[in-house]
């Protein structure tokens, strides 16, 4: 994994990269997660870190503590993360991009385009 940026909290950075091993399905329903230790020690961060990534995970549903065995993609933990993650977008984010594509005087098709190489 790479570098943190200081942009966004490390455990926030450490979710969305646990997040987008579960949306692109590196990490599949069932399977088991990395450990916090091992995610902790490939990041050399506190494993209290990770393991409030994986507790933002839990919380909506995604991932799931098996006592004594570690965290693993819950079923139908998918589907739920893409659902969260696409409304925190339409919240979040796209209301800013929406206004920047207005200030820009962009269409939908121009967005929609090949860009130009």
């Amino acid at each position: 994994m790479s570098a943190f940026n200081e942009t966004q909290p490390i455990f926030v950075q450490i979710r969305e990269r646990i997040a987008a091993m579960i949306l692109t399905e590196a990490a599949r329903e069932g399977e088991a997660l990395p450990s916090v230790r091992a995610i902790a020690a490939d990041l050399s961060v506190n494993p209290l870190t990770v393991t409030r990534a994986y507790d933002a995970l839990v919380e909506i549903g995604a991932v799931e503590s098996r006592r004594g065995m570690g965290m693993f993609v819950a079923l139908g933990g998918r589907r739920r993360l893409m659902d969260h993650e696409r409304q925190k977008f339409l919240a979040e984010e796209w209301p800013r991009l929406r206004t920047r594509i207005a200030a820009l005087g962009l269409d939908a098709e121009t967005l929609l385009k090949e860009p130009q190489t």
